[in-house]
């Protein structure tokens, strides 16, 4: 018996990388998969369904079940198509992983609203649109199994990546959207976090080892495999405890990521003026300044 014997998926975005290592675990795990790509380029350009569909032959090959599905995520309408897919060929879903993205990086100088809007599209709404068409589905089938949400953020959105102000507002409003569906949906047997990996792109997949070796990076520890060890946690029965976070994931490391905390408080005791709020700001928050003298 595998750990997701029995459970029905769905991951986007599983045509190749990240997504594909996901797929092809939870079928070796026992887990029934809908294989979702649009097949698109790094930017969101052009359609094919082959590498979803190769993931799925490889799956298949391999004694596992799973069948393929073209969607597009950014649509409302594909994307309960994609849904449907799972509770048309395997009678229920119990998992979504939101992994389907696109890049268009620019400086904010020089990004256009049409690549703004085209990364938010797919990232942002399209973790929207299937989410949105699962949730319904938990909500008419609530104490009938134990269901995961799992979705994708990015480091660029937790810290701020300088060349991709869109990718980074996309990401971290996915943590956002990850911690209202944790505190909406659990009431139906949905537990909700966000995954934020850091694994080989078609990018980095063209660095040679040695000029890697020059910046750093480690390529054997970016390997996209390694993120679906605790993506499949999170997708098992046995996860059910965690609810509302984000899991970082790199190479043999998984991070557990503390939710935002007051780290700390200004407080006056009458009403602010604009004298004290000046005086007392930095002495509360400048790291520099900081307890030299009493607050207002």
């Amino acid at each position: 018996m595998g750990r997701l014997e029995n459970r029905v998926a769905v991951v986007t975005g599983a045509g190749g990388g990240i997504g594909a290592e996901i797929a092809k675990l939870f079928a070796s795990e026992g887990a029934k998969v809908v294989v979702n790509d649009l097949g698109a380029q790094v930017d969101g350009s052009g359609v094919d369904v082959g590498p979803a569909q190769s993931v799925v032959n490889e799956i298949v090959a391999n004694g596992g079940e799973a069948v393929v599905n073209g969607g597009d995520v950014s649509n409302y309408d594909s994307a309960g198509e994609i849904v449907q897919t799972a509770i048309d060929e395997f009678g229920k879903l119990d998992i979504l992983v939101n992994v389907a993205g696109i890049l268009r990086d620019r400086m904010l100088v020089n990004l256009g609203p049409e690549d703004w809007q085209a990364v938010l599209d797919v990232h942002l709404t399209g973790t929207f649109n299937t989410s949105k068409h699962a949730a319904v589905y938990w909500r008419e089938h609530r104490g009938e199994g134990q269901y995961r949400l799992i979705n994708f953020t990015s480091g660029a959105g937790l810290f701020g990546s300088p060349g991709q102000p869109n990718y980074a507002a996309a990401k971290l409003g996915i943590v956002g959207f990850t911690l209202s569906c944790a505190h909406a949906l659990d009431r139906y047997g949905v537990t909700s976090n966000a995954i934020a990996p850091a694994a080989a792109t078609r990018m980095t997949g063209t660095i040679p080892p040695e000029r890697a070796a020059e910046m750093g990076i480690n390529l054997a520890d970016l390997a996209p495999s390694a993120i679906a060890y605790p993506v499949a946690y999170l997708a098992s029965e046995e996860s059910g405890w965690l609810n509302g976070r984000v899991v970082g994931a790199q190479g043999g490391r998984v991070t557990l990521y503390e939710n935002y905390r007051p780290e700390s408080t200004l407080v006056s005791q009458d009403a602010w003026t604009i004298d004290g709020i000046f005086e007392s700001f930095p002495r509360a928050f400048h790291p520099e300044k900081q307890g030299l003298a009493g607050l207002a």
